[in-house]
This record gives structure tokens, sequence and C-alpha cells, in this order.
């Protein structure tokens, strides 16, 4: 039978109950899930600063807002085109080599930012980000496949996942404090900004080569029969996702299955409008008027605030439920409504429409990515994460860029935020399509019967 809202944690696989795996899942939450929402948010806090200095780049350097939107979408195009590619390097050196590295050379390319002059090397540096920072999201999906039970990657996803939403929180506060020290040193806060955000991404990236652990066996703070519990979980949840019919199946026949594309698009339509909020939202707080910069970044971070207590709340309902599916087309439409909304009324009402939308896209997301990890073969995982997180985050780029050319041609964001709303309801539309995956578990015992009585295995059924 599917797993029903009034199901008890009992009913989920055996393996995963046995005390000494929740042991160790509880262990790598305290030590391993910290460090990666900690490089998570700075990971953020560098792909979107630049939405902070829009209007700095403007006069120092003559970028419009339609070179802007470009340039900010251009992150995508390199990110899509490593992302596959960097996710399968992970797999092949594991993630504390992996990850570190990218994010040190990401650190590298934020400095570098800097030193830009004109709108060419804008392109050029936001571009090299991209190529930089691809495979680390997906990269940490993967990883959650290797440490935690299906039962628990809800949860962890979603506390990942609020490490983005912390990001805006306080990026807007302390890109903007940053700012403030133009003109020290000669130079302008821009400047400063990445210098500074720049040089922490590559401290903490060296940090964290000696704090990551690739896999569980190799962990010194899990105790051997921790080691066991949780890695006889894993591999019960990784029989569930191994599909036999695809055995003889390559990897890249399956990731052009419709069901991959499927996926691809939904996370597309959530990184259009997504991308596009979170670019435009400190242009949209400043035209409220008569704020300062850090001003502006304290307001830019409340519907974050929002978004990250919202999903949350439903990481905790639908782990404990097992049903994913439905909150992703609910999180669209949610999205989809504040979106429209934001195209009327005043910056207020504007920027209260913006909690709406980001509320929808991060609860969307929160339930998505879970429900993609159960639901992929356990073959394409890693390159089949990245293939949807890439060619997802391509949204990314268009979304910016269709904002920049109608502010640019009309003086208007108007259009665009109709055609992104638009974009959002097709996609949870389409969320009905995505089939779901059918684990049975093993078997579990009933309780103990009289003498005589005839006992029978009981199976218990998840779908996500």
């Amino acid at each position: 039978m599917a797993l029903s809202p009034e199901s008890p944690r009992s009913e989920l696989p055996l393996s995963s109950d046995h005390p000494a795996c929740r042991a160790a899942v509880r262990k790598f939450f305290r030590r391993m899930l910290p460090l990666l929402v900690f490089m998570l948010v700075i990971n953020q806090m560098d792909r979107t600063n630049i939405g902070f200095v829009q209007a700095h780049l403007k006069v120092d350097l003559g970028i419009g807002a339609a070179a802007f939107g470009l340039g900010a979408g251009l992150f995508f195009v390199g990110y899509a085109l490593f992302e596959v590619p960097s996710n399968m390097l992970l797999e092949r050196f594991g993630a504390r080599v992996w990850l570190t590295r990218i994010m040190v050379t990401w650190g590298i390319v934020v400095v570098a930012t800097a030193f830009i002059h004109n709108a060419e090397t804008f392109y050029f540096m936001r571009f090299l980000l991209g190529v930089t920072e691809a495979g680390f999201f997906p990269g940490v999906m993967y990883y959650f496949t290797t440490w935690l039970p299906n039962a628990d990657r809800g949860r962890a996803t979603a506390i990942f996942l609020g490490g983005s939403a912390s990001a805006y929180i306080v990026t807007g506060p302390i890109s903007g404090a940053l700012l403030e020290l133009h003109g020290a040193g000669g130079l302008p806060g821009w400047k400063w900004m990445f210098l500074l955000e720049g040089a922490f991404s590559i401290a903490v990236g060296i940090a964290a080569g000696f704090l990551l652990v690739s896999r569980v066996k190799d962990a010194k703070w899990l105790s051997a029969e921790e080691k066991s519990a949780l890695s006889a979980a894993i591999a019960d949840d990784q029989l569930a996702r191994s599909d036999a019919d695809n055995e003889r199946i390559s990897r890249w026949r399956l990731l052009a299955n419709p069901q991959v594309l499927l996926l691809c698009w939904i996370f597309f339509a959530m990184s259009l409008t997504g991308y596009a909020i979170t670019f435009w939202l400190p242009s949209t707080v400043a035209k409220i008027g008569g704020l300062s910069d850090f001003q502006i970044g304290l307001l830019s971070a409340i519907p974050w605030i929002i978004a990250i207590a919202a999903m949350y709340t439903l990481a905790w309902h639908t782990d404990r439920t097992g049903r994913r599916r439905p909150w992703v087309a609910v999180g669209l439409v949610i999205g989809a409504l504040g979106t429209l909304l934001a195209t009327t009324g005043s910056p207020w009402f504007g920027l209260a429409a913006m909690c709406v939308a980001a509320t929808g896209f991060k609860c969307a997301a929160s339930a998505f990515w879970p429900m993609t990890q159960h639901n992929l073969d356990l073959k394409i995982a890693a390159a089949g994460i990245a293939l949807i997180n890439s060619l997802g985050n391509l949204g990314g780029f268009f979304g910016p860029a269709t904002l920049g050319y109608f502010e640019e041609a009309t003086g208007s964001t108007t259009g665009g935020l109709y055609g992104l709303s638009v974009a959002s309801l097709v996609a949870a539309v389409t969320v009905v399509l995505v089939r779901a995956r059918t684990s049975t578990t093993v078997t579990e015992p009933r309780p103990a019967t009289p003498p005589g009585a005839a006992t029978e295995p009981g199976t218990t059924t998840v779908t996500s």
C-alpha cells in the first residue's frame, strides 16, 4: 500500500530504523551537514552578489540593464556546459577533493571580478564563474545519496537548500556593508565586495579539504557498528532504486529518458523565475526610495527568512509522509501567483509579493530534489542529477536576461514577469506527468501471535 500521511515512521525500511543507523545519521547531520550548508551560503553569496552592484556597475562601467541581465545569466551557460562532467569527476575523486577544488577556484574568479573594466570583461568573468562553480550543488545532492537513506534525504535537502535561502538573507547586509567601504584605499565599494568575499571563499574551501569525509567507511567519528548499519540502509535504498531492466542500457540512453527530460523542464521553470527574482529583488527594493545600500540589503533578506521557515515545515511533513510530488506543483503555483502580484501595486506591495514568490519556489525546490533523488535509477544518479541541475539552471540565464531586456526596452519588468508566471504554471501542470518510483521495502515482522496462529510477513511500499 502507499504510505499515507498517518503512517508512522516504523513503516519505513527496518535497516534505516536500526539504532546504530539512526546514530550514524545524527552524526552526519551534526558534523557534515553544517559544513555543506556553510559552503552553499558562500556559494550563493558569490553567485548573486552582483544584484547589489547593478547601479554601481552602470555608473562606473556603463553596464546597462540589458547588459547586466545578460552578464548575470551567462553564469548559467558556463555552469550548464561543465555540470555533468564535473559531477562525474566527483564520483571518481570523492567529495572531499572535488568540492574543495570547486570552492577554491570559484573564489579565485570572484576575486578576479574586482578587476573587470567593461561589459565584455563582465561577461567573461560571469561565464568563468559558472564554469568553476559547476558541479557543487548536484555534487552535494549525489553525496547525500551515498550517505543518507531516502527517509532522511528530504530533511537534509531542505536544510541544505535553507543554506541557499540563508545566503540571500546574509548577502544583502554583508554586501551592503562592504559597499560602504567605497573610497577606502582608493577603491570603489563594489571592488572591495568582490575582493573580500572571494578571498573568504578560498579560505573556507581550503579548510573544507581537511574536514569533509567522502565515504562512510572513511569516517573516523563513526563506530564499526554505525558504519555497518548505515551502509546496509544505503544498500537497501540503492537496491530499491536499481532497475534490473536498465542494466543493459547505456547511461547516455537513460539520460535521454523522457522522465529525466521532464524533470529538467520542471527545474528549468523554477530557475527561470527564481533567479530573475534573486537578481532583481534589490532593484525592486531600491524603488522604495531613500534607502542606503545596507538598508536595501536588510529589506531584501525578508522574503528569504519567510521562505526558510516554510521550507523546513514542508520538509518535516514530506519526510514523514513520503509524498513530495504534489508539493512541487503547489510550490510552483504559489511562486507564479507571487510573481504575478509583483507586477501590481507599490514597491512595498511588490516586496510583499516577492515574499510569496520566494516561498513558493524554495518550497517547490525542497520537495523536487528528494523526489528526483528517489526516482532516478541508481546507474545514472550522479550524471542524472547533474544534467537536471545544469539544464534546469539555464533558466537562470533566460530569466534575468528577459527582465533586463524588458526593462531596457520598456522601462519596466512587467512584461517579463507575466511570461515567467505563465512558465511556472505550465511547469506545475506537467508535474503530474512525473512517474513516482515505487519501492518495496524489506519484510517487517508482525507483533507476536498466539501459538498455532498463522503468521505472515508484511511489506510496505513507499512512493514519492
